[in-house]
């Protein structure tokens, strides 16, 4: 059946069935739940948001940002949820693409880094016409600017966004704090992020997604 399918639609297959995290991890212990690897991708998609990974409301439904911060995402994007899952034009790559569980104070854990470490180079091989990459919290902006980042703190990032999100390059970046609403605080702190970036980021969303 693998043999039908074209390389983008195989290699997701192929990460869908991924139990390396229960069944041989490296980092760690094995993953305290049911591994269940959400994404969504296809060789069309121009615009990539490459998250964290899921939280345990997408984990229980089988759909990526299907909770708070997917719609509040959507909203920063201007988008509708049509638009949002339509896989033919937005792509969603987490770091890890699985819940990682919860720590003991309750917060998601950090993703786990086999997933990055076995499936992201060969994905974003396939990918070449991403013009617009969506970098949501440290983990997928380090993965995607490394160094550039290195020693940058989220706020620090986002401060300066503009040297980052140049809109005249082909392949764009903007880094995007998580949109949990725990960070509402930080928002109210920064109106800036929805009176500068926001319309911006918008205006590109549109123009690719159509």
């Amino acid at each position: 059946m693998s043999g039908l399918l074209d390389p983008v639609e195989a290699l997701a297959a192929r990460i869908r069935a991924c139990r390396i995290c229960r069944d041989a991890p490296r980092y760690g212990g094995a993953l305290p739940q049911q591994p269940r690897p959400l994404l969504q991708l296809s060789a069309t998609a121009r615009i990539c948001i490459a998250s964290q990974a899921p939280g345990v409301r997408a984990h229980a439904s089988g759909i990526p940002f299907n909770d708070p911060s997917g719609v509040r995402l959507r909203q920063w994007m201007g988008v509708s949820d049509t638009e949002f899952y339509d896989l033919t034009k937005i792509a969603i790559i987490p770091m890890g693409f699985c819940f990682p569980g919860t720590s003991k104070a309750g917060s998601d854990l950090p993703p786990r880094r086999e997933c990055a470490e076995t499936w992201h180079g060969q994905l974003f091989e396939l990918l070449p016409q991403i013009e617009l990459f969506l970098l949501i919290g440290q983990y997928a902006q380090r993965f995607h600017m490394g160094k550039a980042v290195k020693e940058k703190s989220l706020h620090e990032l986002m401060v300066d966004w503009r040297a980052v999100y140049r809109v005249d390059d082909r392949v764009r970046k903007v880094p995007l704090p998580h949109p949990s609403w725990r960070n509402s605080g930080w928002l109210k702190r920064n109106p800036w992020f929805e009176a500068e970036l926001l319309p911006v980021l918008r205006a590109d969303v549109r123009r690719l997604v159509g």
